[in-house]
């Protein structure tokens, strides 16, 4: 009698090799998307160079016209409030890319493979945040041929570079949980408008102060204005004087705020990609 053969079900993962695996694939769509950088590096140096002209245009169009409340050098009151605005800058190409993956149907065929779903997502966040420390080693550098200078230590300067990147992850997320949300790259391009007030209305280059009360409020508690705050007193640039408990608080609200957006965007961003299958 010839023995029947069952076939048994695969060995469950174990925890370390499923985030070895993870990790994989992670690193294997950073590739993808360094390898789009290669292939289009003219896009990749217009990124660069946008924040450094518009540091430029308000560095020395208009920062001549600027004058600090007990002297002092509008550049380095300026450079802080750039360097956190930057990290607005470039969100929505990260946002074209995801929606272009949606349309042509990319995402769907990746999921269709023996990978880790969420590789996708992080893969592309890893690659947005090497792109933004990359644009903020660009503009420190701008900034340092300007004329402007840290005069903290260098441990507060990196404490402060990591508040930037803290903001731009926060800020990534939301833009992946809209992409998801729009899914096609044309629905993508009101983000870029919406950069603009964000921006602006912060104390990247004036003060809230200088703004009619109840614009300052907003202002005030702007997730850009609490880590320009920040970043000005860890690099010891001046600081518009006055302000209320936002701007004396700006390093715990530096930290505070993008800790709130990922905890509401981050899972947003994730159930919604994981329903996306079904």
């Amino acid at each position: 009698m010839t023995p029947q053969i069952t076939a048994s079900a695969p060995a469950p993962r174990s925890p370390l090799r499923r985030a070895g695996w993870l990790l994989a694939d992670s690193w294997t769509m950073t590739r993808r998307g360094l390898a789009h950088w290669a292939r289009q590096p003219v896009q990749v140096v217009v990124g660069l160079a946008f924040p450094v002209l518009m540091l430029v245009m308000f560095g020395y169009f208009l920062g001549g016209g600027m004058a600090l409340p007990g002297g002092g050098d509008y550049k380095e009151f300026l450079v802080p409030g750039m360097l956190a605005l930057t990290m607005a800058f470039g969100l929505e190409a990260t946002m074209v890319a995801v929606t272009g993956d949606l349309d042509k149907g990319v995402i769907d065929r990746f999921r269709s493979m023996p990978m880790a779903p969420s590789a996708v997502l992080i893969g592309r966040s890893v690659l947005d945040m090497l792109e933004s420390a990359v644009s903020l080693l660009v503009m420190i550098g701008a900034g340092l041929l300007m004329g402007w200078r840290w005069h903290g230590g260098f441990g507060a300067a990196l404490y402060a570079v990591g508040l930037l990147l803290l903001l731009r992850f926060a800020m990534l997320w939301i833009g992946l949980h809209l992409a998801l949300l729009a899914g096609k790259p044309e629905l993508v391009q009101a983000v870029q408008i919406l950069v603009w007030p964000l921006g602006f209305l912060s104390s990247a280059f004036v003060s809230p102060a200088s703004m009619p009360a109840w614009l300052g409020a907003v202002a005030e508690w702007n997730p850009l204005s609490a880590t320009a705050g920040a970043v000005r007193e860890l690099f010891g640039n001046p600081r518009w004087p006055g302000g209320g408990w936002a701007s004396e608080h700006a390093q715990l609200l530096a930290v505070g705020w993008p800790l709130v957006l990922l905890a509401v965007f981050f899972p947003l961003a994730v159930r919604r990609f994981g329903r996306m299958g079904k």
